[in-house]
């Protein structure tokens, strides 16, 4: 160590080391341009002989990992995310990985910004729910060869693992429930547009209207952007029909807080005067009145299973990408109208 410096060393202590200068050591470190072959590994075998710790993705350059992954996430799209990042939390840290979180904002350019602050930091994989109408921030960490695994979102695309919840049998059960029940004009609430879950649960209650003997009307078919505020707007379109729904269907339980909430200000008893069910369960869902009638998705399993996709591809780079769905449960409760008195008009 050179007269004077602190005995911690330093990045100036790395450049004179590998005779390089301080602009190549961090371009190493934080992987911010192109270094030729043989100035990288002068780099990394100074970092390694001084026992440079002044940045942990120094260190994971020299060990070959940071023991942590990346999450890139909407935390305002769902409540439902909220509950996923628990449970992948827990999974990850059962096997020695720190979680480092991003929130989208369910937008594209924040995507990109926060999926390349993950990599900057050196996480050794990235879990993401894509934004809607994205492609190119997956595309480009496929190409690039960093494990990915998507979440809830799920592409088309065969080259990378996903995971997530059956969306189209399950809406089709909730539309055919509806169905049964002697509805005719049953109305979806879908989710933003983009999204391939509203492309999914849209599908499955087109599927459903079939099975229920019932013809697909598009009128009976409003968008309510995946949010509280959208659901409302959704449900103050339908109701103005000149023949508006007489049940419900509500792809996603961010929207169904505005459904409440505009049924409520109109006077309106969900299960009696308007019969709903909903894609989605939320701990509260038994409490309200009346308790709803929800498909549940198994968010502790997708979570815990996203992490252990991501790890076995951080092992293995080379493996089969896997596709996951997992079964959501249906939670009969009273919001449907089985319980209700009033017969359809």
């Amino acid at each position: 160590m050179p007269p004077g410096r602190s005995s911690r060393p330093t990045q100036r202590d790395i450049a004179e080391m590998a005779g390089v200068s301080i602009t190549t050591v961090s371009h190493v470190v934080n992987g911010t341009r192109a270094v030729a072959e043989e100035t990288r590994a002068a780099v990394l075998r100074a970092i390694e002989t001084t026992g440079y710790t002044g940045d942990a993705i120094a260190r994971s350059l020299v060990t070959g990992g940071t023991r942590s992954i990346g999450v890139a996430i909407s935390l305002m799209a769902n409540p439902y995310f909220a509950m996923l990042m628990q449970a992948v939390e827990r999974e990850a840290a059962a096997a020695g990985y720190t979680v480092l979180l991003a929130d989208t904002h369910d937008e594209l350019e924040t995507e990109q910004s926060t999926v390349r602050a993950l990599r900057s930091r050196r996480v050794e994989g990235l879990l993401i729910t894509p934004a809607p109408g994205d492609g190119q921030v997956v595309g480009e960490l496929v190409s690039l060869g960093v494990p990915t695994v998507l979440v809830d979102r799920l592409a088309t695309r065969g080259d990378v693992d996903q995971v997530g919840a059956e969306n189209i049998q399950a809406t089709s059960a909730l539309t055919e429930h509806l169905a049964s029940l002697g509805h005719r004009r049953i109305g979806l609430i879908s989710g933003a547009a983009g999204l391939s879950t509203s492309e999914e649960r849209t599908l499955g209650y087109r599927l459903g209207l079939g099975r229920g003997g019932l013809s697909w009307n598009p009128e009976l078919v409003e968008c309510g952007h995946s949010s509280r505020d959208g659901g409302a707007a959704a449900l103050r379109t339908l109701l103005a029909l000149p023949e508006p729904p007489t049940a419900l269907v509500v792809a996603n339980d961010g929207m169904m807080v505005g459904v409440l909430h505009e049924a409520r200000s109109r006077g309106l008893k969900i299960g009696r005067d308007l019969p709903v069910v909903v894609y989605d369960d939320v701990e509260w869902a038994d409490l309200v009145d009346p308790p709803l009638t929800t498909m549940a998705q198994p968010i502790e399993e997708i979570g815990r299973r996203a992490v252990r996709l991501l790890l076995a591809r951080i092992a293995d780079p080379d493996r089969k990408a896997e596709v996951v769905r997992l079964p959501p449960t249906l939670r009969h409760r009273e919001s449907c109208g089985c319980a209700g008195i009033h017969p359809v008009r």
